[in-house]
């Protein structure tokens, strides 16, 4: 695919470029509680900005329905872009209509304008390739030139991300091209041993990762609340812990599986419980405490890896040439809860091999916890583009950027 660096040296000067950015953001209310998406697609920015370009950056935010909402504006982030940039960024409060038109219109050479969310839109995310194409359409009426660089969407066949790429010359920006690169070397000539860590709620949500992984993977660390179906697949009480009792078969297979082809499947030895799920606003101490994963009382939630888990994982993580992490080891929003999450972060900060933190609610938990982002080999700003890449899946948000 061709790169951001190619598309400027055919020139963009005075240019109007689209860059499909990945601005869905954490918020609460009107204040952005983690940036990193943002600060991510800011060098591209940066780049077109200083060759003249005049750009035009389009997101989505949230899941609205198809339809204007306050909760879900991109006003913020486009806020916080011009910060990050230190130039006065226009804000268009609709995606293709009045609005959006007059924004593009003003802009000079070398200025930003943000787009409003593109999910305001119900072709933006449309089953239906007319209705998707006719939103293409009037996308393109916006712009000369294209630059996917929204890493996080690339996994959606949506319109910004698929459709719109058809319609302009196009090139890859440096968000993309770098994790593209990354992931390559989590699925080509990896270093080994190959060590992965994943936790966040659902065991549904990682099956196709755990089963492609099953065969590349050395190790793989089970965390977070899909760890309850697996000790619960192994015949182990889990109180009012998250499960998913349907996939009890699916895991069991996998193990077996792992069993077979000498996988090492590393599961918890201690979990942090309470009786009640803890108040994430108000963070007040809770009552819990620490017991054996397979002893766990009835009634209580499991809520986080235990010590000497901790401990287990951290010496499967030590000497691990390739780490990739997905998913919190439990509720890492509170500090009662957050030990796990610290010990994995933790063990890959110490480690000297290559360590990627497969974003979403993982990148933001390191990001909370205080780590230095830089102590980590690479932080994704797609949690489930990196997963469906890792799975062998073609995204078609990389497939519209090849020519």
């Amino acid at each position: 695919m061709k790169t951001i660096d190619e598309l400027i040296a055919e020139g963009v000067n005075g240019k109007r470029v689209f860059v499909r950015a990945d601005l869905n953001v954490p918020l609460s209310g009107t204040t952005i509680t983690d940036d990193g998406r943002i600060r991510a697609v800011q060098p591209t920015v940066e780049k077109l900005v200083a060759a003249g370009a005049r750009v035009v950056v389009a997101s989505h935010l949230g899941r609205p329905k198809g339809a204007p909402d306050p909760a879900f504006s991109l006003a913020p982030a486009a806020a916080r872009l011009g910060e990050l940039i230190g130039a006065d960024v226009a804000f268009a409060t609709d995606t293709v209509d009045e609005s959006a038109r007059a924004t593009v219109a003003a802009l000079e050479d070398g200025e930003v304008a943000v787009l409003e969310n593109l999910r305001f839109n119900p072709g933006e995310t449309s089953k239906d390739d007319a209705e998707r194409g006719a939103f293409a359409d009037r996308l393109a009426e916006l712009a000369d030139l294209y630059v996917g660089d929204g890493f996080g969407a690339v996994h959606r066949k949506h319109a910004s991300v698929f459709d719109l790429p058809a319609r302009l010359p196009h090139a890859a920006g440096d968000l993309i091209a770098t994790e593209v690169g990354v992931l390559k070397k989590l699925t080509e000539n990896v270093q080994r041993p190959y060590a992965v860590v994943l936790g966040g709620s659902k065991v549904s949500d990682k099956l196709g990762v755990i089963d492609h992984l099953l065969e590349r993977a050395d190790r793989i660390l089970i965390g977070g609340g899909m760890a309850y179906t697996f000790l619960k697949a192994q015949g182990h009480e889990v109180g009012s812990s998250l499960l998913q009792e349907d996939q009890i078969p699916a895991v069991l297979e996998y193990l077996k599986r792992a069993e077979d082809k000498g996988v090492e499947f590393v599961l918890p030895v201690d979990v942090v419980v309470s009786g009640q799920f803890p108040d994430l606003k108000a963070k007040a101490p809770t009552e819990h405490r620490t017991v054996p994963a397979d002893a766990m009382p009835a009634g209580f939630i499991g809520l986080d890896n235990g010590p000497e888990t901790n401990t287990l994982y951290a010496s499967k993580l030590a000497d691990a040439a390739t780490v990739f992490w997905n998913g919190p080891m439990g509720v890492f929003e509170h500090p009662d809860y957050a030990e796990g999450t610290r010990a994995v972060a933790q063990a890959l900060v110490d480690s000297s091999g290559f360590s990627v933190v497969g974003g979403g609610d993982s990148a933001a938990a390191v990001r909370t916890l205080g780590f230095d982002e830089n102590a980590f080999g690479h932080i994704s700003t797609g949690g489930g583009a990196s997963l469906e890449y890792l799975e062998g899946k073609t995204l078609p948000g990389l497939a519209a950027l090849e020519d």
